[in-house]
């Protein structure tokens, strides 16, 4: 099974970048695919982007599409997303997430992952 630590998270000025990272352990070879989702308080979890372990195929929700990258580095095991001209709707929750079932990357529910990281908070002022 998988175990993810998100970090990077922090306060950062509207317009401004911040960069996210997690970090995954188990076996790659069970690995489809790793995202990012967000929740702001008293708000559901709602998808950012995807990527695709293998041949790095990426997602994007069209709120964050133009202005978020999101990157897997398979040597560090480890999961990315740059954040770029933040804006205070960005405040949230940040957690990653990995699945292991092969589900087209298009999915974006969080019940098509399996294993969630404790997330990373990211707070935007304006």
């Amino acid at each position: 099974q998988e175990q993810l630590v998100e970090s990077g998270g922090g306060l950062v000025q509207a317009g401004g970048s911040l960069t996210l990272s997690c970090a995954a352990s188990g076996r790659t070879s069970s690995r489809y695919a790793m995202g990012w989702f967000r929740q702001a308080p008293r708000k559901e979890r709602e998808f950012v982007a995807a990527v695709s372990w293998r041949a790095g195929s990426t997602y994007y929700a069209d709120s964050v599409k133009g202005r978020f990258t999101i990157s897997r580095d398979n040597a560090k095991n480890t999961m990315y997303l740059q954040m770029n001209s933040l804006k205070s709707e960005d405040t949230a929750v940040y957690y990653c997430a990995a699945r292991t079932r092969p589900i087209i990357i298009r999915t974006t529910t969080p019940d098509s992952y399996d294993y969630w990281g404790q997330g990373t908070q990211v707070t935007v002022s304006s």
